[in-house]
C-alpha cells in the first residue's frame, strides 16, 4: 500500500508540473488548470489512503463546507477584488499549515507519553518551520490585504518595525534552539510563544513595505504559503505535500525575482527599504500645485477624432481599469479600430495592477489576442512609431521621473516609455498619486491630453463617438 501511495503522490507531482506549463499561454492555461485539479483529486486521494487520517465523516464534512465557502467566494468577488483574494488565500494557506503543525505537535505529545514517538532534531525543525513560516503568511497577508484595500497606509516608522523585527529573530533563533535541543515534547508555553512572536513577525515585516511594492509582496506571500506547506510535509511525513509545496514555494521565489528585476529593486530592498510613499512625502496641495494650469483636458469626443486616422494605437492597462472593470469596453474598442485598419498592442508592465499577471488576468478575460500582448522590452521601442498611446488607469509604471530624476523614489525603476508616443492620452479619475505618492510628469508633457472620468465610462462614450464619425 505505501508503493502505492507514493506513485500516487509521484503520479500527482508530475500532473501539478504539467498544469503549471500549461498555464504559461491563455491558449493551454484550461487544460493547465485541469490537470493541476486532476493532481490535486489524485494527491487527495493518496492522502485518504495513508495512515493517520481523521475519521471520513469530518473529511466530508470540510468539504462540502470548503467547497460551498469557495464557490460561494469565486461567484461574488469582484475582478477589481482579486488581489485582495489572492492575498487572503495566500494567508489562508499559511494558517492551515501553522494549525497543522500545532496539532500534529499536540498529538505528538500523546504518542510519546504512550512510548510511540520520539523527537528527532529533523521533526523539530519541521514544526519550528511550519509555525514560522505559517504564522508570518497569515498575518502578514492580511496586512498585505488592509494595504491593498487602502485601510492600512504607508507606515513612516520603518525603524521601529526593523527593531521589532531584530527582536522576534532574536527570540526566536534562542526560543527554537531551545525547544530543538533541550525539550521538544514538553515546552507548550515555548510553543504557544514563539506562535506569537511569529504573528507578530508578519505584520512587522509587511508594515513598512510600501504600497508601490505590493505586487511584489503578494507573489513573496505566495512563495511562503507553499513553503509552509512544505515544512508541513516533513512535520507530517507526507511526500505529496512536500512536493507540492516546494513546488509554489520555487515558483513564487522565481516570479517574485522578476518582478523586483522588473522594478530595479533588489528583494532586500523591498522588505527592508521602507515606503516609497513616505520617502516621497508630497502633500495634497504640493500635488495639486505640480499640476495647476498645466494640464491640457480632453474629451471621448476629441479621443475618438484622434483614433480615426491612427495607424497604430498602443493601449496601456493599469489599476483604474480594473476598477472600472473596463476590459470589455477596452476591447471593443479595439476591435474597432482593427476593422479600420488600424494596429492595435497593449502595453503589459509586469508590476501594472496590484498583483502578479493582474492586467493580464482582466484582459484574457476579454478575450483579448495573447499576441496583441506585449511585454515592456518589447514595446518601449515601438512607441516612437506609435500615433496614439491610451493609458488607462497605469501611474507609476508610466511616470518618466523613474528613468531621469535621481531625487525620486521609483528612480531607476524600468518604465513603459509612453511618452515617446506621438499623442498620449492619459484616461484617469483624478490628478492623485499613484501608490508611489509622486506626481506624474507624463500628465503635463506636451504631447499628452488627459481625459477624466471613469475609464468604462470614457471608453464607452469613445465608441459611440467613433460611430458616428
Amino acid at each position: 500500500m505505501e508503493i502505492l501511495i507514493n506513485l500516487g503522490y509521484l503520479a500527482a507531482a508530475v500532473l501539478f508540473i504539467f498544469g503549471i506549463k500549461g498555464m504559461t499561454t491563455p491558449k493551454t492555461a484550461v487544460r493547465g488548470n485541469q490537470l493541476s485539479a486532476i493532481g490535486m483529486l489524485v494527491a487527495v486521494v493518496a492522502a485518504l489512503l495513508d495512515h493517520n487520517v481523521v475519521r471520513f465523516e469530518f473529511i466530508i464534512i470540510g468539504v462540502l463546507v470548503g467547497g460551498a465557502i469557495g464557490a460561494l467566494i469565486a461567484k461574488k468577488v469582484a475582478m477589481t477584488d482579486m488581489p485582495e483574494m489572492v492575498a487572503s488565500l495566500n494567508g489562508i494557506g499559511g494558517g492551515a499549515s501553522l494549525l497543522v503543525a500545532a496539532a500534529n505537535y499536540l498529538e505528538s505529545q500523546k504518542l510519546a507519553d504512550m512510548g510511540q514517538f520520539t523527537a528527532s532534531y529533523d521533526w523539530s525543525l519541521a514544526v519550528i518551520l511550519s509555525i514560522l513560516i505559517g504564522a508570518v503568511t497569515l498575518t502578514g497577508s492580511f496586512v498585505a490585504v488592509g494595504k491593498l484595500k487602502g485601510k492600512i497606509g504607508d507606515s513612516s516608522k520603518v525603524m521601529l518595525f526593523k527593531a521589532i523585527v531584530k527582536l522576534c529573530f532574536l527570540i526566536l533563533i534562542g526560543g527554537a534552539a531551545y525547544f530543538a535541543i533541550v525539550d521538544p515534547l514538553h515546552s507548550d508555553m515555548l510553543v504557544a510563544g514563539l506562535i506569537v512572536v511569529c504573528l507578530i513577525l508578519g505584520v512587522s515585516l509587511v508594515m513598512p513595505i510600501g504600497g508601490a511594492d505590493m505586487p511584489v509582496v503578494v507573489s513573496l506571500l505566495n512563495s511562503y504559503s507553499g513553503l509552509a506547506g512544505a515544512a508541513a510535509g516533513f512535520v507530517l511525513g507526507n511526500n505529496g505535500l512536500i512536493i507540492t509545496g516546494s513546488l509554489v514555494g520555487a515558483s513564487g521565489i522565481i516570479l517574485t525575482t522578476i518582478m523586483c528585476k522588473a522594478m530595479n529593486r533588489s528583494l532586500t530592498n523591498v522588505l527592508f527599504g521602507g515606503s516609497m510613499a513616505a520617502a516621497a512625502g508630497i502633500t495634497k496641495s504640493e500635488n495639486d500645485a505640480f499640476y495647476e494650469g498645466k494640464v491640457k483636458f480632453s474629451s471621448a469626443d476629441e479621443l475618438a477624432m484622434l483614433l480615426d486616422g491612427a495607424q497604430k494605437v498602443v493601449f496601456v492597462p493599469g489599476y483604474g481599469l480594473a476598477v472600472a472593470q473596463a476590459q470589455h469596453a477596452t476591447r471593443e474598442l479595439a476591435s474597432m479600430l482593427e476593422a479600420k485598419g488600424c494596429d492595435v498592442k497593449y502595453a503589459i508592465h509586469p508590476v501594472a495592477g496590484r498583483m502578479p499577471g493582474h492586467m493580464n488576468v482582466l484582459l484574457a478575460e476579454a478575450e483579448v489576442p495573447y499576441d496583441q500582448l506585449v511585454e515592456m522590452d518589447t514595446i518601449n521601442p515601438e512607441f516612437s512609431q506609435t500615433d496614439v498611446a491610451i493609458v488607462l488607469g497605469a501611474n507609476d509604471v508610466v511616470n518618466p521621473a523613474a528613468s531621469k530624476d535621481p531625487a525620486s523614489p521609483i528612480f531607476g525603476m524600468p518604465i513603459l516609455d509612453v511618452h515617446n508616443a506621438k499623442t498620449v492620452v492619459v484616461v484617469k479619475r483624478g490628478l492623485s498619486p499613484g501608490f508611489a505618492g509622486i506626481p506624474n510628469e507624463l500628465f503635463i508633457r506636451d504631447n499628452s491630453l488627459m481625459v477624466s472620468g471613469d475609464a468604462k465610462k470614457v471608453l464607452q462614450e469613445t465608441i459611440s463617438a467613433l460611430k458616428d464619425l
